[in-house]
């Protein structure tokens, strides 16, 4: 008999992540036609243990992977599964995004008792680790108090049941992958709230110096539309000032006649944003998605620095919305 492969997938623990592992491990038994076996090995990351500040003062997105990547690199594990949003632009050396699962819906919800932001009463308090989400808020409400909000979604959920605020907003990709899409009162739309870049995308590392049929594996698991959108929104993010420190948001899909996407970048107090959006004619390849990303930013970054007076962002960094179980 053939001995079985086995896959350590490793993870952050907390129930959502754990959730995208076995889904992971779920599309490794199928593609390999069962002759592979899966582990999976938990890890709790920096980001789990700072709870007690926000995300920007301690020190980012990279709090939620370095473990992971640490890990790879020691050969702890084979393949990390990380909520996209998590991973920084620019990866550790040793590692490469292997695979891309196929995007959940990437919207926004309401969370609370007010079916929409404009039911919330004039001075509402509304709690969101993300400055994304803050600064969108400010900007569709100047009048409400937003507070940092931190947590996994079942945290943040008990925190509202206990009245730290009337409303929060989660992302409706971890609400439905833990079945708990009905905690919503509203899903809003992308025009109302543009998403985070690779927002509902679970991403999938390996080391580069993995062996061939499990490079072979994660191809065939690998989501064409949700590479062009994880590639294209990271592009966005990439060129310009995308850190735990910016308000920035990017949102790709395909569409009958190409491709669309939408990017912007906003002031802490949201009464700023400069937002541009382009389009593809045609079936788009990676290169096409990427090239799309980067001229959205260009577009964003040119009207920013003309509106700020010549401040040009020159650290790339990752996105807003790092961490908190892609909520």
């Amino acid at each position: 008999m053939t001995a079985l492969k086995t896959v350590r997938i490793g993870t952050r623990g907390s129930p959502l992540a754990l959730a995208q592992a076995n889904m992971f491990a779920d599309l490794v038994a199928k593609a390999s036609g069962g002759g592979v076996v899966t582990a999976i090995h938990p890890f709790t990351t920096t980001g789990d243990k700072i709870l007690d500040k926000p995300l920007q003062d301690a020190g980012g997105k990279g709090l939620f992977t370095k473990e992971l990547d640490r890990a790879q690199e020691l050969g702890e594990i084979d393949v990390a599964v990380h909520s996209l949003k998590d991973v920084t632009v620019t990866l550790a050396e040793h590692i490469y995004l292997a695979a891309f699962l196929e995007r959940e819906d990437p919207r926004d919800c309401l969370i609370g008792p007010y079916a929409t932001l404009s039911d919330l009463p004039q001075g509402a308090v509304v709690g969101s680790s993300s400055l994304r989400r803050q600064a969108q808020l400010k900007s569709a409400r100047p009048d409400l108090q937003v507070i940092t909000f931190r947590g996994n979604v079942q945290t943040r959920l008990r925190k509202l049941a206990e009245g730290e605020a009337q409303a929060t907003i989660l992302a409706a990709a971890g609400l439905k992958r833990l079945g708990m899409i009905d905690k919503a009162a509203a899903v809003l739309s992308i025009d109302e709230m543009l998403p985070a870049g690779g927002q509902g995308v679970i991403g999938v590392t390996l080391r580069k110096d993995a062996p061939d049929w499990l490079k072979d594996l994660a191809a065939k698991i690998d989501n064409e539309e949700a590479r062009l959108a994880a590639v294209a929104e990271r592009a966005f993010l990439r060129r310009l000032d995308g850190s735990c420190r910016t308000p920035i948001a990017a949102h790709f899909r395909l569409t009958a006649e190409g491709a669309e996407m939408a990017g912007e970048v906003l002031t802490d107090d949201g009464s700023k944003r400069w937002r541009a959006e382009g389009m593809i004619e045609g079936r788009p390849g990676v290169f096409d998605a990427e090239v799309l990303g980067l001229a959205l930013a260009e577009d964003v970054a040119a009207e920013r620095a003309f509106d700020l007076e010549g401040i040009v962002p020159h650290d790339y960094e990752p996105d807003t919305d790092a961490g908190e179980d892609e909520a």
